[in-house]
């Protein structure tokens, strides 16, 4: 059965001894901070804060920083499992026959049923406070520098105005005083497309954020989806089982009924306040900037909620697996519009949006500088300020192993791909804001087409015969060496 809430995930990460409880009182300003970050770099546990300074809700973070915890939430063995759904989902066999037809239509039918249900009772509603404030909740500060407290894993629900179609992001938001915070929704994100259309109209938009959802909600907050794909459903989709939503109490908002904590309000399209700076994933503070304002006019809660965060900095973080997740599961997106795509890795080390490493099977001359600029107009990856592209035999998930290719191989005068187009907000190299110079490097053995005139080197390669026999002997040549051997 899928996590409903996120108590049952906690439980099970406690039960297999994944789980620190810490009893010692720690202080939201850096210091639970600075924790969790040591922790991080140690690969350590997911974190439980029973007794955060200045307040009486416990604090959960780190939950999902490892590979085996995110498994669990999901309620899989290995990402491949969701990709391999989505595109038995997305590329069903052609029916020709009424029967082929017929045996489609199970398929279609749980897709519907993983729709959001909508119910009058939440759990998130079992306190609703009279007088709602943000001050007892134990919001951190991560960073020294930043501007203030943040809530970093925060569910923000809007809806377009005209269409009523939801949108859950996860956008930082920046505590300003008890009842108003940034709202730090960036020029290229679908919550912004929902506020330009109240801005036109000179509305105020409301707004709800859940704090601490289902594990599989969350997972879709922060996933890449198509423009209107609502996140919920995707949520269903990942859980098998829809999740549960209610109406907001003072904004026609349906929220998750199993959060632990959700808000309400609106943001005025007339009011702007400078947001940050703020310590990011990139590693560096973000700048100061004017942002929308959210105002709050109720907070729900649990009787016993959890507060969820996370942090972000210099990586690697806690967003590495999200990272990583998000890149094998919407690979087989990737490929219905480029199939000749093997595999794609986006390093950790380029924070996911500032570099991309291809492998494809090159079929023309100019293949690779096809899949760069391909690339370049796929969604969210239009921010990428580097993507190489090198060929099917190279195991791109071995740094190593690529950037042996690709220092061999690479000629600046005939390989390098220079082009101008958008950056994400967040990207600081460039000397224009969310504007600049993109580099493509195709490192695809290149075709005489291309203007090759040299002889290509033959790569070394030994007898895979040789290579077998000497695998299966391995472990009895080596028992016999001691270390001193080696001296």
């Amino acid at each position: 059965m899928p996590f409903q809430n996120l108590h049952q995930f906690i439980d099970a990460i406690s039960q297999k001894g994944w789980l620190s409880k810490i009893e010692d009182e720690w202080d939201p300003v850096l210091e639970i901070a600075e924790i969790v970050n040591q922790t991080l770099k140690k690969q350590g546990p997911a974190l439980l804060f029973e007794k955060p300074k200045g307040s009486k809700i416990p604090l959960a973070v780190n939950l999902f920083g490892s590979h085996e915890r995110l498994f669990l939430a999901l309620g899989i063995s290995s990402y491949q499992e969701i990709a391999q759904r989505i595109k038995e989902f997305l590329i069903p066999p052609s029916p020709s026959t009424l029967i082929e037809k017929l045996e489609l239509l199970p398929k279609l039918m749980e897709m519907n049923s993983f729709l959001p249900k909508k119910v009058k009772k939440g759990a998130c509603q079992e306190v609703v406070l009279e007088n709602p404030s943000l001050d007892f909740l134990p919001i951190l500060k991560c960073w020294p520098k930043d501007a203030g407290k943040y809530i970093t894993f925060p569910l923000v629900i809007t809806k377009d105005l005209e269409t009523g179609t939801r949108n859950v992001g996860c956008y930082r938001m920046q505590v300003h005083d008890s009842k108003t915070t940034g709202m730090h929704w960036q020029i290229h994100k679908d919550a912004t497309h929902h506020f330009a259309k109240y801005r036109e109209k000179g509305k105020k938009m409301e707004v709800a954020v859940a704090i601490g959802a289902d594990p599989a909600t969350l997972f879709a907050a922060v996933s890449p989806l198509p423009p209107g794909i609502d996140e919920l459903l995707f949520s269903g989709f990942l859980r098998r089982s829809p999740v549960e939503v209610v109406k907001g109490i003072t904004v026609d908002l349906e929220v998750p009924a199993e959060a632990e904590i959700v808000l309400e309000g609106y943001v005025d399209p007339e009011e702007r306040r400078v947001e940050g700076p703020f310590g990011d994933h990139t590693g560096f503070y973000s700048l100061p900037e004017p942002y929308p304002i959210f105002h709050l006019t109720a907070l729900t809660h649990r009787k016993n909620p959890i507060y969820l965060t996370a942090i972000v900095g210099k990586p690697p973080q806690e967003d590495l697996y999200f990272g990583k997740a998000i890149e094998r599961i919407f690979l087989p997106l990737i490929q219905i519009f480029f199939p000749e795509i093997c595999d794609i890795n986006f390093p950790v080390e380029g924070v996911f949006t500032n570099c991309a490493i291809v492998s494809i099977k090159k079929a023309y001359p100019g293949h690779g500088k096809k899949i760069i600029h391909g690339l370049w107009g796929l969604g969210q990856i239009m921010w990428t300020r580097f993507i190489i592209v090198v060929e099917h035999n190279i195991d791109i998930q071995k740094l190593s192993e690529t950037a042996w290719w690709i220092f061999t191989t690479f000629d600046p005068e005939k390989n390098l791909v220079i082009s101008d187009g958008p950056l994400d907000a967040l990207d600081h190299a460039s000397n224009s804001e969310k504007y600049g110079k993109k580099l493509g490097f195709d490192c695809t053995k290149p075709w005489k087409e291309e203007g090759r005139t040299r002889q290509w080197p033959e790569e070394i390669q030994m007898d895979p015969e040789i290579t077998e026999k000497v695998r299966q002997n391995m472990d009895r040549l080596l028992k016999n060496i001691s270390p001193k051997s080696l001296e």
